[in-house]
């Protein structure tokens, strides 16, 4: 097991405790998604996995050895882990390659080149070697740490919210380039997100946290088709929640349905269209059926009176 998390338990204030009992394992080799709303405690806890803050009580070990926080270390962090935050600590008057190349020994100077091309082309940024951090985006910046981080090749790589700063195409070309990076040098990778449809194709694992819980902590295609409540099932981008009383009334069997999930088709239930708007691959409808809103996928426009099923 490469990390453990057992009772622990951490506050900001003493009356309100964020992780009471929290207890999580985490396999080597595995990219895991980290997941919850704002304010669940992702960023909190990845900030206690990588020793930048004290527990109350409870421990973590990481690949055997008991980690120690800031109490233990003195310098903040561990060594065979990277975190790429939110900040991203670069060097502005070093240019992004010596900022890559940070951690690269300079015993081999062809060697570390080589490398430090090679990270540059994992995310994207081959044709700025030579420019200033100061002088990018943070989308831009954000690429350059999670570059310098690679560098070491860690055990453990932890990156809070890697996307957020950056545009939707890069954002497409850069989660893959990344994941078989980390995959083929058998690099872990915990990575906190609130767009799980973004990375869903390449996570092993899901943990979702709710307000300092742990919520559900499996597969992400049984976390997608069996999640354990709304909260889990709002994770993964629009669904229509149903409440026990909706799920009699409707004769279904489970309390949420994906868009794609309700078909209109030549038998089923009565229903009125409200809106059918165009929204790229698919048109995006809002129909009444029982009293009830709902939202459904459809390759073409629809109108008038519709019968739908629930697959």
């Amino acid at each position: 097991m490469l990390l453990e998390i057992n009772n622990l338990y951490f506050s900001h204030r003493k009356d309100q405790p964020l992780f009471q009992n929290l207890n999580i394992r985490f396999e080597e080799g595995k990219i895991i998604a980290l997941a919850g709303e704002s304010g669940c405690g992702k960023s909190t806890l990845l900030n206690l996995i990588y020793g930048l803050l004290d527990w109350e009580s409870g421990e973590i070990i990481f690949d055997g050895t008991p980690l120690m926080g800031p109490k233990g270390n003195l310098v903040p962090g561990e060594p065979q882990m990277k975190f790429v935050a939110q900040n991203f600590d670069l060097m502005p008057y070093s240019t992004v390659a010596d900022n890559v190349g940070k951690f690269i020994s300079n015993i081999n100077l062809s060697k570390k080149r080589e490398t430090v091309h090679e990270l540059l082309e994992v995310v994207g940024l081959q044709e700025y070697a030579d420019v200033f951090p100061k002088n990018l985006s943070g989308g831009q910046q954000q690429r350059v740490a999670i570059a310098r981080a690679l560098s070491i090749l860690p055990k453990l790589l932890i990156l809070d919210e890697p996307f957020s700063n950056i545009d939707f195409p890069r954002k497409i070309e850069l989660r893959e380039r990344l994941f078989r990076y980390v995959k083929q040098h058998k690099i872990s990778l915990i990575i906190s997100t609130h767009e799980l449809q973004d990375i869903i194709p390449w996570v092993d694992q899901i943990v979702v946290l709710q307000s300092g819980r742990l919520i559900q902590n499996t597969h992400p295609e049984e976390t997608y088709k069996e999640p354990y409540n709304p909260y889990v099932a709002k994770l993964f981008g629009e669904v229509n929640i149903f409440t026990d009383h909706e799920m009699k009334n409707f004769g279904i069997s489970k309390f949420s349905y994906y868009p794609h999930e309700i078909k209109v088709s030549e038998n089923g239930m009565d229903a009125e269209v409200l809106e059918s708007r165009f929204a790229g691959n698919h048109y995006w409808n809002k129909v009444r059926a029982k009293e009830k809103d709902l939202v459904l996928y459809t390759n073409s426009k629809i109108e008038g009176p519709v019968k739908i099923v629930f697959a």
